[in-house]
């Protein structure tokens, strides 16, 4: 068997962990001997033992949180967010040892520099090991060999997605299909389905990739049973999958598989307490810190710029559809309009303060009174005014799918390009389609970089803010 199938993606997971625990050693003992004696008279005396723990403490931790650096499609921002977690669990199993121990009394500092090194030159060494892998991959290497039966649509569109980057790890060796008209428009026809076991044997293919039509649920059985006898990874695309393009989650009742059409990972009860108690924390630091200060010098400038209150309060849909009371700094003349139509650029109803605070994101501090009264959160879509909810839900499919989480003072869509004025229903279409993916991807630490770029963007000014 050649190095470029399983025994080589094994290699490469051997190696990724060979790597681990070389880069955990080495910060241990730098971080050891960096400190000096004054933090580490706790285990000055038992070394060798407490590392010996220590590495333990590492297959641990990576049973809760497994490699996967060496996956065919994984992305760097996934990548960061589990070193920072498979650190964050080895940490507290590593501190938890040596307090059992005895041996974790006056270790603070140490843990905590530890821990802090850790979490960045681990996370640097994780994203350098993907990078290699995909070099080592786009020249050829350490690729598996598959094959696609069925050259319908579903089956094109499966090879352009493994054809589109070679850093993929895919080798497609061609369809089979029973049509053989379709021999000269296809890339590499291998010829009809009843011919795959022969040619799988004498190729040494890992995967087989079924896109066949439930219709054929026999030949599917069939080669399905025939995978599994000669240890071949077997792979069925859904026929419906043409019409619900998702990212399907399948549970069980019973012996009977249950697929949803899409995951949500802020139904989890613990992911939904992480970020509740971020945005009370955070929006917390803001209404301490910030608000106060603002809200008199900028309350002020928009009495001066125009009559009216500070603060403009509009009915806004939330969380299940429900209605709440949105609060922003007034940027406009009070007007008729208000609560019915968008700004737009160069809107007559906007006063020069106004534009300012737009443009800078300066308008949406309140709205940290609504995350801490729970009306909304963070990071989360847009929420819309009622009309504009009432009239694209009615026009734009899949529209209240955003409306399964809390609104967010910025969001995946604002960060992305999807900011301000809507002019044609393809800008809103985008501006849903970002919001529905943030749904179905989110995890603490993509907050975080929406965050990050939403400060930054303030701070440089937004072309479609207005």
């Amino acid at each position: 068997m050649e190095f470029s199938t399983k025994r080589g993606n094994l290699l490469i997971q051997w190696l990724v962990g060979v790597g681990d625990l070389t880069v955990l050693n080495l910060l241990l003992h730098a971080v050891y001997d960096g400190l000096g004696a004054a933090y580490t008279e706790g285990i000055a005396g038992h070394l060798r033992d407490i590392t010996l723990l220590f590495n333990f403490c590492y297959f641990f931790a990576l049973y809760f949180v497994p490699l996967k650096v060496h996956a065919s499609v994984v992305f760097i921002d996934k990548i960061v967010q589990r070193s920072a977690l498979l650190i964050t669990f080895f940490t507290f199993f590593f501190t938890t040892c040596l307090m059992f121990l005895n041996v974790g009394e006056g270790l603070g500092v140490f843990i905590a520099v530890f821990y802090a090194v850790a979490a960045t030159v681990f996370t640097c060494w994780r994203v350098l090991a993907r990078i290699l892998i995909k070099m080592f991959r786009s020249r050829g290497r350490g690729l598996t060999k598959v094959v696609i039966i069925g050259a319908g649509k579903n089956g094109l569109e499966l090879y352009a997605m493994m054809k589109e980057e070679e850093a993929y790890g895919f080798k497609v060796l061609g369809f089979f299909d029973d049509n053989r008209a379709l021999k000269p428009l296809l890339p590499n026809y291998l010829g009809a389905t009843d011919e795959v076991n022969r040619f799988v044997l004498t190729n040494d293919v890992d995967e087989i990739y079924c896109t066949l039509p439930g219709t054929q649920d026999e030949k599917i059985r069939q080669m399905l049973n025939f995978a599994e006898n000669k240890m071949i990874r077997f792979y069925i695309v859904p026929e419906f999958y043409r019409n619900v393009k998702k990212s399907f989650v399948m549970d069980m009742m019973g012996s009977i598989p249950l697929l949803s059409v899409r995951r949500e990972p802020l139904q989890a009860s613990y992911n939904r307490a992480i970020k509740r108690a971020f945005d009370i924390v955070f929006s917390l630091a803001v209404l301490i810190s910030l608000y106060p200060l603002m809200y008199i010098v900028l309350g002020i400038m928009i009495k001066i710029s125009s009559p009216g209150p500070i603060l403009f309060r509009q009915k806004r849909t939330g969380l299940y559809g429900h209605d709440f009371e949105c609060f922003k700094f007034r940027t406009m003349k009070v007007n008729e309009e208000a609560h019915t139509a968008q700004a737009v650029k160069n809107d007559p109803r906007k006063t020069r303060l106004g534009d300012f605070l737009r443009k800078t994101n300066l308008d949406e501090f309140p709205q940290f009174v609504n995350v801490l009264k729970g009306d909304m959160s963070v990071v989360g879509p847009r929420p819309h005014m009622l009309k504009h909810t009432e009239e694209y839900s009615a026009s734009i499919d899949k529209y209240m799918v955003r409306h399964l989480v809390k609104p967010g003072v910025t969001g995946w869509a604002q960060v992305t390009g999807y900011r301000g004025e809507t002019r044609t229903l393809e800008q809103m279409e985008g501006r849903v389609r970002r919001d529905v993916w943030y749904i179905e991807n989110w995890s603490f630490f993509l907050d975080l970089k929406i965050i990050a770029v939403t400060v930054i963007n303030m701070f440089r000014g937004e072309r479609n803010a207005y």
